[in-house]
Formats: structure tokens, sequence, C-alpha cells
């Protein structure tokens, strides 16, 4: 058969703004989208033996593979769904159909480039050609007024090359119909968490279990929550360094993270708001953090591998432990210290964490704890719902003091932000019960608890509640 093309999905679980669909679309007769979970990813560990993907992110994933197929099938296509080895599944297809082309989108770093290099040569072999698409970043690099190789390492100098002077593409269109090849039946069925032996995520406790529903359909509804229903966006410069709720940030991450929806989608609806209703500072922000994303994912490209090790893009030694019995406490929020614990108490219940908590939990554990960064990135990956390699492991490497950061031994003081971000303990008590009763002078330092405070307030330190594992008087 001729004018046959698989198009694969990978990070790009939508039907809007996905090129990859449209070019097969225009070159193809029929297509047959395909979507393979990889048994390494899904089953596989990080190399200090952490779940590459937990269970939050893998329910995610499985919802948003669900609505690609529903959408797919409202257009009178399909998704073949398999489980395996994505460079054997992919082949196997293209060779039993007889297929011409493969579209998929390029990712960029290692393990990911690992597997579409395998998949492109075999299919080299049957005479097939592998087409790479683009659909992560909300700039293209191509309009950048700068090859890859000279993208700037300061994310300020970078900003002010490129806003207000290279213009974002409108998002294509999703397609109005998807022409399927009818005759292949082996559809495949939808894993689920049990598949990937993972426990099941408890959606009954916590707001960021009920609201994180994977698939384009949600993140598409919570475009319209955000910017139109609730005017949340008016105030996302003001709100988003809240800790608790659901509506002091945009939560877009989460769907950007495996392509629900696009960034420029959302670019769209900020200046559909923006002319419409208001254009303000939160607006821009909500600009700002995707041109952050951008950077991150554009230093992945620059730097490849060297975000991912010790020295990071800087080659130096930031030193760090191994300390797993430290990280452990770290990682299960046990350390004592109850604004680090709270957010890692929230990350291992939900999936989730605020950029806030996320700053500050990874200074706390290599400023503080002096442990090894690829400990807490790769805990992160793990854990993350919203995870993304090139953010993430940019992000530690900030920290860390290894990346483009241009501020040398960036420190968050923890108690200072504690006071700042959580004046009122609301955060802490909410996710540490056994500090409920403990009043604001003492909510973030329950050290200093005299022994009668401590029966007064019901918690006693070291048995109900975690020593700290350094000094507060000491260390501020």
């Amino acid at each position: 058969m001729d004018n046959i093309a698989i198009v694969w999905f990978r990070n790009d679980l939508r039907l809007h703004d996905n090129e990859g669909l449209n070019e097969a679309l225009l070159k193809a007769k029929k297509i047959i989208p395909v979507y393979v979970f990889d048994k390494k990813v899904f089953e596989g560990k990080t190399s200090f033996g952490f779940e590459k993907t937990g269970k939050f992110r893998t329910k995610f994933i499985i919802e948003s593979v669900r609505d690609l197929r529903e959408n797919l099938r409202k257009k009178g296509g399909d998704l073949v769904i398999r489980i395996g080895d994505p460079v054997e599944e992919i082949f196997s297809l293209a060779k039993e159909l007889k297929t011409s082309w493969v579209y998929c989108n390029r990712e960029r770093t290692a393990e990911e480039i690992k597997v579409q290099d395998d998949i492109e040569k075999k299919l080299w072999s049957v005479g097939q050609e592998l087409r790479f698409c683009r659909g992560k970043m909300l700039y293209y690099t191509a309009d950048l007024p700068f090859p890859i190789s000279q993208v700037p390492d300061v994310f300020t100098t970078f900003r002010k090359e490129i806003e207000n002077i290279v213009p974002i593409r409108e998002p294509l269109p999703e397609p109005t119909s998807v022409p399927f090849l009818d005759e292949y039946l082996n559809r495949g069925e939808l894993p689920t968490l049990k598949t990937f032996f993972k426990d099941d995520v408890d959606t009954s406790q916590h707001i960021e279990n009920q609201n994180f529903i994977g698939g384009e359909t949600e993140g598409i509804k919570q475009l319209d929550k955000y910017f139109w229903e609730t005017n949340n966006v008016q105030k996302y410069k003001e709100t988003r360094n809240e800790l608790l709720g659901w509506d002091f940030s945009t939560k877009f991450s989460t769907w950007l993270s495996v392509g629900c929806i696009s960034p420029k989608l959302v670019m769209q609806y900020k200046m559909k708001y923006e002319s419409t209703v208001k254009k303000n500072e939160s607006t821009y922000w909500v600009y700002f953090e995707l041109l952050w994303r951008d950077f991150f994912r554009l230093m992945g490209k620059k730097y490849e591998n060297k975000i991912f090790h010790l020295d990071g893009i800087r080659q130096k030694d930031p030193g760090g432990s191994l300390d797993m019995d430290l990280f452990q406490l770290w990682a299960t929020g046990n350390t004592g210290v109850p604004f680090i614990d709270a957010n890692m108490r929230q990350l291992n219940a939900t999936g989730f964490m605020s950029n806030r908590g996320r700053q500050n939990v990874a200074s706390f554990l290599v400023k503080d704890l002096k442990l090894n960064w690829i400990m807490g990135a790769e805990y992160f990956e793990s854990m993350l719902i919203d995870y993304d390699p090139c953010s993430n492991y940019g992000n530690w490497n900030y920290v860390a003091g290894i990346g483009s950061d241009p501020r040398e031994d960036r420190y968050f003081n923890i108690l200072t932000q504690a006071k700042k971000y959580d004046a009122n303990g609301d955060f802490v008590r909410y996710w540490i019960k056994e500090l409920k009763n403990v009043p604001n002078s003492y909510i973030h330092t329950p050290d200093l608890m005299s022994e009668g405070d401590q029966d007064k307030y019901g918690v006693i330190i070291g048995k109900d509640y975690p020593a700290s594992i350094f000094s507060f008087e000491k260390a501020y």
C-alpha cells in the first residue's frame, strides 16, 4: 500500500497545533496514529533507584492517551496503542503496513534521542523515512536570531533578544477529519496503573489529585477556566508564589509537559484576553514563564547531556554527599523543618509542588544538607506530574550553581522564605497534621518550643514530629 503514514505521538498528545499530524495529512491518504507506552520509561529506574515515572504522571499520561484516542475517533480516526519498546513496535507496524513515512515530534534529550535514532536506522533498512516535526516550544528555532550554538546562556540576555522582536506563529488548527486505515483492526488496549505495577491514586483527599486530569480536553478546560471563567490571570503575578489551593497559579505546566496543550495556544489565549479584557503585568508574566520554558529547552539543545552531569554546563564540581539516610529524611518530609517537610509531603501525596516550594526544597537539599543535587533531580523526575527533562534539570542546575545562572551561590534562607510565603502557617498545618495546634510563633520552628509548650500544643518533638536535622538558632 502506498501513501500510508504513521503518526507516532510522543509528548504531543493533542490534535490542535500538531505539526506532525498536519504534515502527515497533507502527504498521506491514510493515517495510523500510534502511541507506545515505553516499558523502560514506565517500569524503569533512575540511577539512584527511583521509578522513572511515578504513579501520578503515569495516571496523567494514561488519561491523556485515552482522551487522544477519543478525540481521534470523533474525527473518523483512531489510536493504535502498544506497550513495549518503541523501536520494535513502531518498526513492526511500519513493516507490516508497508507505510511510506513515520512522523514524530523531535525530542532533544539523550534517552529520547537514542530511541528516535534507532527507529530511524531500522526504517532506513526497509526504505522508509522518519520525518521530524516541532511542537514543544513557543518559538520555532528557525525564527530565532541566533543558531543553537550561540543561544545566550543568561536568561535576561536571551529574553531581550527575543521578546517584541521575534514573531510567535499562530497555532495550527486541529484537523477536520483523520482518515484511518480501517482495515487495520489490532488497535490495542489502554493500560492501567496495575499494568506498570503502580498503586492507584487516591483522588478523594487533595484538590490537586481531583483537578489534574490528563488530556487535551481537560487542558483546554483549564485554559478556559483560568483566563475566562475566573479571570485569575489578572492577578497571576501577585498570587504565583502562594502555596495552598488551586487557583494561585495556572497549573498549565502539567498539560504542557506531555503536549496536551501547545505553548502557542496558551499564548493565543493570552493575546486574546489582553485585547478583549485586560493587559497588565500578570498577563505578561504568563508569556514570561513560557519563555523560561523555551530557554531551558534551548539550553538542553545547546549543551545536550551536560545538563544531566554532576558538573553541569559550567563544568564546575558542586560536591555533595551521597548520604542516602539523610536524603530519605528530605524525600519523605521528615527533616523536622516544617516548610520543607510540608512541600515534600505535598509532592509525595499529589505529584505537584509549587514553584516556590521547588526552589526551597532544592536549595535546602543542596546548600543546607549538602547532598548531591542529582539525587534531588532524579526524585523530582520520578514524582513530578509535570516533569519535563530540560526544565527540571535546568532548574536543578541553577540551584546547584552549575547552570547558566549569573548569580553566584544562589541560596534560599528557609526560615525567611517560610515566614514570607506561609506567614500564618496554613500550608504547614495542612500538610503536617502533627503541628495543627501549634501557634504561628512556633509553626516554622517547633524545635524552639519548651517541653511545656509541646505538651500544651499536643506535639512532642522527636516523637510526634521529628526533631530538626539542623539547628535553627545556629543556622539563622
